[in-house]
């Protein structure tokens, strides 16, 4: 892309030769060191080749001595396009004004792309630039890194890290978030375990404290399972923290009502695509009106920026939006779709009621009931349902 762009500014020209030797020209190229491309074939004694307007002039030159005709078939390039546009100078002028303005908004920053931020929204980071000066059409070089680093952390405490760093008109900003120091446990204060849900226990790891029940034994909701205060013969009573973790396998009946009917768009084929420009924060429509149709539809957006060869951006966005037209009917729901759609739903809050845990069976099953379907989820699952609970001491109390 940048060679072509190069050629362009040297200037192209296209010429057909034609020889009884057509080799030798191609010779007297390597001798000379000629550069061309795109060489195309017509006949045994007839080719094309595209090279630059210095080099067409070198073989002119050189191959005045050789029984071949030179023939040019197109001129394309800069240098032509300005000996054609030699007497018009307002619209050089203006031409010239106009590459001149792009090169040099080119200096100012007209988009931002940022990474690295997941809890921080984009939109918190680029109201703290702006706020430090930094916003659509800044001056590249008018801000320092470090000084702008410094302000916005101390504006936005959940980053630890912030760079700006401007490529063409884009401003590329990566962050990264802080790292929340978990709250330490008091290790002094004694409690106890118990069963977050009924199941069967199949393992128990006490970290500290003495354990109550074995593998095998089935435990309800609220029952003690690791104990804090342990009873020592020589020295006595004793609180500890009585924590651990205590697996089971619990088994979980959910139940859903899906209604039966449901409400579906049915595109009627109508599309409506309209295009606007984007200068900075300037919108120019390049339609008639200046809002769509009152009708239901979907929008879809596509974003373009313009860039120079070399890959060079301009503040300049085309912006396509696509109307997709549609109406709404009411449709009625099958049970396949109401079973799939209610265990969706409660497969979601059966993983986010967990601890740690996952699902080893299932089984979903629905019926018509009243206008709907009842959807019955039954589960079986191993999972962490120890909990635990500090026994207060005199100082709480």
């Amino acid at each position: 892309m940048l060679q072509r762009a190069v050629n362009f500014c040297l200037g192209e020209v296209t010429v057909e030769v034609e020889s009884a030797f057509p080799e030798r020209v191609l010779n007297l190229c390597s001798a000379h060191r000629i550069p061309f491309w795109d060489l195309t074939w017509h006949s045994p004694v007839c080719f094309t080749v595209t090279m630059t307007r210095h080099s067409w002039g070198q073989l002119r030159q050189k191959a005045e001595r050789l029984d071949a005709k030179l023939t040019v078939q197109s001129r394309v390039g800069l240098p032509y396009l300005a000996l054609r546009l030699r007497r018009r100078t307002v619209l050089l002028a203006g031409l010239a004004a106009c590459v001149g303005l792009f090169f040099f908004s080119t200096l100012f920053i007209w988009d931002f792309s940022i990474e690295g931020n997941k809890t921080v929204s984009d939109e918190e980071i680029l109201r703290s630039l702006q706020r430090n000066g930094v916003t659509l059409g800044t001056f590249a070089y008018s801000f320092r890194s470090d000084d702008l680093r410094n302000h916005v952390l101390l504006e936005i405490p959940e980053l630890s890290y912030i760079a700006v760093n401007v490529s063409g008109c884009r401003a590329n900003v990566q962050v990264r978030e802080r790292v929340e120091v978990p709250e330490g446990r008091d290790k002094s204060q004694p409690g106890n375990t118990v069963a977050a849900r009924d199941g069967l226990v199949t393992d128990i790891r006490p970290y500290d404290g003495e354990k109550l029940v074995l593998p095998g034994t089935t435990v309800q909701e609220g029952q003690m399972l690791i104990s804090g205060v342990v009873d020592d013969a020589q020295a006595g009573t004793r609180f500890l923290m009585g924590r651990g973790k205590v697996y089971a396998r619990t088994w979980y009946q959910l139940r859903c009502k899906v209604p039966q009917e449901k409400v579906e768009k049915v595109y009627t084929g109508k599309e409506k695509t309209v295009f606007a420009l984007c200068w900075g924060t300037k919108r120019v429509n390049l339609y008639n009106s200046s809002s769509i149709e009152r009708e239901d539809c979907d929008k879809i957006t596509l974003r373009t920026q313009l860039r120079l060869p070399g890959g060079i951006m301009l503040p300049i966005t085309v912006v396509k939006e696509t109307y997709r037209y549609y109406e709404t009917r009411t449709v009625e729901r099958t049970q396949e779709e109401a079973e799939e759609l209610a265990y969706t739903v409660m497969k979601r809050c059966l993983l986010a009621g967990m601890d740690e845990g996952l699902v080893e069976e299932e089984q979903c099953s629905g019926v018509v009931w009243e206008n709907g379907y009842l959807v019955e989820l039954d589960a079986e699952c191993h999972e962490q349902i120890g909990r635990f609970i500090e026994i207060p001491t005199e100082e709480q109390e």
